[in-house]
C-alpha cells in the first residue's frame, strides 16, 4: 500500500469518528454522518481501502478511543448499535465494489442503497440480539425495525444523495491530485 493510500485510509476513518459526532437530532432518535464517510471512503477509496479505513475507525473505537456515538472500549460490543459499526466495514466494501467502474451519480446512489441494506442486515439483527437476549428487554421484532432502521430510512436517504452528488465531484478532484 502506498503512502497517499494510508493517508487515504487514515483520513476516512478520522472523517467516519467525526461523522459520529455530528448529531442530527430527528424525534426520538439522532442521526449521524457515519453512514456518508463510509460511503465516500467505498466511492473515493475502492473496496478494499474502503473498508480498511472502516475497520481501522471500528478498531480504534473498541481500542478505547472514545471514537464513537457514545464512547469507545471493548465493552461497546454490548451497546446494541455496535453492529451497525461493524457493518461499516463490508459497508464500505460493497459500496466501492460496485463503483469501482462508474461513480456517476446514479451507480453511486444505487451503490449506496445496496451498502445501506448490507449496514442494516447486520446492524439490525445485532441490536435485536443484544436488546432481546443481553438487556432482556423483550422488543418485537416490529420495535426493533422501527428504533433500528425506519426511523434512520429519511436520513440515510439524504446523506445517499449527498454521496451521489458529491462523489463524482470529489473522485475527479482527487485524480487530478493524482490520488
Amino acid at each position: 500500500m502506498k503512502t497517499k493510500d494510508m493517508i487515504l485510509v487514515a483520513l476516512f476513518a478520522a472523517l467516519t469518528a467525526v461523522g459520529a459526532f455530528i448529531r442530527i437530532p430527528l424525534g426520538i432518535s439522532t442521526i449521524t454522518l457515519q453512514f456518508l464517510f463510509t460511503a465516500l471512503s467505498g466511492v473515493l477509496l475502492g473496496a478494499k481501502p474502503g473498508a480498511l479505513s472502516q475497520a481501522v475507525y471500528v478498531l480504534l473505537g473498541l481500542a478505547g478511543v472514545p471514537i464513537f456515538a457514545s464512547g469507545g472500549g471493548f465493552q461497546y460490543v454490548f451497546n446494541p448499535t455496535f453492529g451497525f459499526l461493524l457493518g461499516l466495514i463490508p459497508t464500505a466494501w460493497v459500496i466501492g465494489r460496485l463503483t469501482e467502474r462508474d461513480r456517476g451519480a446514479k451507480r453511486t446512489a444505487l451503490a449506496c442503497l445496496a451498502g445501506l441494506a448490507v449496514l442494516y442486515l447486520i446492524g439490525v439483527p445485532y441490536m435485536g440480539v443484544i436488546v432481546n437476549a443481553y438487556m432482556g428487554k423483550g422488543l418485537t421484532l416490529w420495535q426493533i425495525l422501527k428504533s433500528g432502521m425506519i426511523v434512520y430510512l429519511p436520513g440515510d436517504c439524504l446523506k445517499i444523495a449527498v454521496c451521489a452528488l458529491l462523489a463524482p465531484r470529489l473522485a475527479a478532484s482527487l485524480s487530478r491530485a493524482g490520488a
